[in-house]
């Protein structure tokens, strides 16, 4: 088995795809790469967050539920995100247009020698900034040439993911065994793992955590989070590498932007391998990219239907002139 190459993506639940562009487009200034609906339920937008080019390791992706209810918070969930920034300096920046721009935050905080800063947004989805600086491991991506921020300080990719589990022994064991990830660190009750060439674009925080009630999705809570392979030939090899330590997998799945493999690795942590291809560059200009409904070629007949079901979003800013601020 060859290692994971690193965390792919993650998907998380709004309440509101147009205030989640909003907020990803203009407070954080990242690209909206595709807008699109969700495979498996066509009446919901599924909005794909990443880099300037797209690239596998930067993307966070939302579903907007039809009255789905808030989420709860608690154990046994993908808890908080990461996005990774160049250098310490730009959380600095960061804590003042949060400020500016009413972001609740934590302010600079350090775990694991990097240094943080946690944040949420409206729908109380738990994020935090990790500062690249002194990270040595899988690449991060380019910042979104044209959007808001100073390339010096934006946003570049994923970071570590943070898990927050009750049964600690278990989760550890399924990282070691299963995913061959590797315990390099713990502060309190939080440990840090690695897979592959490891650093922030390729880490784990595990939370043990045995006192809040278990966590109730819904938005503003974690939907899944995927990590990277190589190509169909690697999800097979791990299609078979889960379901000979006895678990369920959905089996391969085209996703058309890259292709996939379903797994609950433990109550309510959904994983995902994806390949880090096709990409989502190749239906779309460059200039124009997210500005229109793009949708896989199984659902292109269904269109009619589909732009029926799902309420117009306006999504273009090839026209606009962002001021870096």
């Amino acid at each position: 088995m060859r290692n994971l190459k690193g965390i792919h993506h993650v998907t998380a639940i709004t309440s509101s795809a147009e205030k989640n562009y909003e907020f990803f487009t203009y407070v954080l200034g990242m690209r909206l790469v595709k807008k699109t609906v969700n495979q498996d339920d066509i009446q919901t937008y599924h909005l794909f967050f990443a880099d300037d080019k797209g690239s596998a390791g930067t993307d966070m992706t939302f579903f907007d539920f039809p009255n789905i209810p808030k989420g709860v918070h608690g154990t046994n969930e993908i808890a908080k995100t990461s996005f990774r920034v160049p250098t310490d300096a730009a959380l600095d920046y960061w804590v003042k247009r949060f400020d500016r721009l009413d972001v609740k935050h934590t302010g600079i905080k350090e775990q694991f020698g990097k240094k943080t800063l946690s944040f949420v947004d409206f729908d109380d989805q738990q994020y935090q900034l990790i500062s690249d600086e002194f990270n040595e491991g899988v690449s991060s991506g380019t910042p979104w040439q044209k959007g808001p921020i100073p390339l010096e300080f934006a946003i570049t990719g994923l970071g570590p993911i943070f898990v927050r589990i009750a049964d600690f022994s278990y989760f550890k064991e399924m990282l070691e065994r299963v995913m061959l990830f590797k315990e390099i660190g713990q502060e309190e009750a939080y440990h840090l793992f690695e897979v592959g060439e490891g650093g922030n674009g390729a880490q784990i925080i595990v939370e043990h955590n045995e006192d809040l009630p278990n966590s109730r999705q819904g938005f503003g809570t974690v939907h899944h989070a995927a990590f990277r392979v190589e190509d169909r030939a690697m999800l097979d090899e791990w299609t078979k590498h889960f379901e000979d330590f006895g678990f369920r997998t959905s089996g391969y799945v085209d996703r058309h932007f890259f292709e996939s493999l379903y797994t609950r690795v433990a109550p309510q942590i959904l994983f995902e391998l994806a390949t880090d291809g096709p990409g989502f560059m190749g239906d779309e200009e460059y200039e124009t990219v997210g500005e229109k409904l793009s949708l896989p070629p199984f659902l292109e007949p269904k269109r009619e239907q589909i732009e029926k079901l799902v309420r117009p979003i306006d999504t273009v800013r090839s026209t606009i002139d962002f001021v870096k601020e």
